[in-house]
């Protein structure tokens, strides 16, 4: 007789105590069950992110703690769920499916033992799916993992470069598409974020951005630092609090969710005209304490394809995924898809 836990997540583990050699431990058994060989479990219980698709199928047993575990491998080493979407219904269709990117960063970085590890813990196939001792067998365990050439938080630093380069319409946008995203989701950059705060103040300095940086095995001069700072610290106010952080450094696959980007351009289409006008744009960047007059007739010349001096839901995509390589390689889909179902 074994037990089953059914709802593993990374909330539910524990630290023994504060020493840095400290054990960890699973926790919450409230939903788990004895089993014997064989027995098969039909109710569905667990937390959307993490369930087995077999689960949802109401025919599972022991190799679902797995599968949940293999997701927290895929949050850990990516800071993103594997199966995402704006409902838990939607998550769950995601998960039927079984489409897992191994392509967006920063996977390309991530050692092929990882990669293989989280493939065969996430065999949508309970029956092909690794055992708990073939887990503790995988090579990439018993060698205490494969460092990558470079350090795994690039993708990070690559995110903030872009952001430096963004236009200030772009930058807000973000803002609001930051707003939308789960716990889960902004899990490895919330835990970032909370390592570069040293002095837990809520926000990361100059000083504290430079460490944190160096930590990660990030070279750069004091003036691309600088830079950096000034980019993500969108209120400028000489310091960075963690909604600037994580519009600056939240996964670029984020602006090619059409969901993302409609909620985006109703936020600046204050009178749902399906346009935004100079007047909605110079209102938002006052919101958010970016006004600049000159700068927002450059930005609407530069976004507005038609020329009508008015920007429609379709320019504002475009330059939502312009510089984005997951969106060129993704076909385009229609807002009204958005809704579909």
């Amino acid at each position: 007789m074994g037990v089953i836990h059914r709802d593993l997540k990374p909330e539910n583990f524990l630290l023994l105590n504060k020493d840095e050699s400290s054990p960890l431990k699973a926790t919450d058994f409230g939903l788990s069950v004895f089993f014997k060989e064989g027995e098969v479990f039909k109710d569905i219980v667990g937390s959307a992110y993490y369930i087995a698709p077999e689960v949802l199928k109401r025919r599972y047993g022991p190799e679902v703690d797995i599968w949940s575990i293999g997701v927290m491998l895929y949050i850990l080493l990516s800071g993103v769920p594997p199966f995402w979407a704006e409902s838990e219904n939607g998550i769950f269709n995601a998960i039927l499916r079984g489409h897992i990117d191994f392509s967006s960063d920063p996977w390309p970085s991530i050692s092929n033992g990882a990669k293989d590890l989280v493939r065969k813990m996430l065999n949508s196939d309970p029956k092909q799916r690794l055992t708990a001792f073939e887990v503790l067998s995988h090579p990439w365990i018993k060698e205490d993992g494969e460092a990558p050439d470079t350090p795994l938080d690039n993708a990070v630093l690559a995110r903030l470069k872009q952001f430096k380069a963004m236009n200030q319409f772009k930058k807000v946008a973000l803002r609001v598409i930051a707003g939308c995203l789960s716990e889960e989701e902004i899990m490895g950059l919330k835990e970032m974020f909370k390592g570069m705060d040293t002095d837990n103040s809520g926000t990361i300095t100059l000083e504290e951005l430079k460490q944190g940086l160096s930590k990660q095995g990030t070279k750069l001069s004091e003036y691309e630092v600088q830079q950096l700072m000034e980019a993500a610290d969108a209120d400028g106010n000489g310091t960075i609090d963690y909604e600037e952080f994580i519009t600056a450094t939240m996964h670029m696959n984020r602006m090619d969710r059409e969901e993302h980007l409609y909620t985006a351009f109703q936020y600046f289409d204050k009178d749902n005209s399906g346009y935004i006008t100079i007047e909605e744009l110079e209102q938002a960047l006052r919101e958010f304490g970016m006004e600049d007059g000159k700068d927002i007739k450059e930005i609407i010349n530069e976004v507005d394809g038609d020329n009508d001096g008015r920007i429609n839901y379709d320019e504002f995509a475009a330059m939502m995924k312009k510089g984005n390589p997951d969106a060129a390689a993704n076909p385009k889909k229609r807002r009204e898809g958005v809704f579909a179902s």
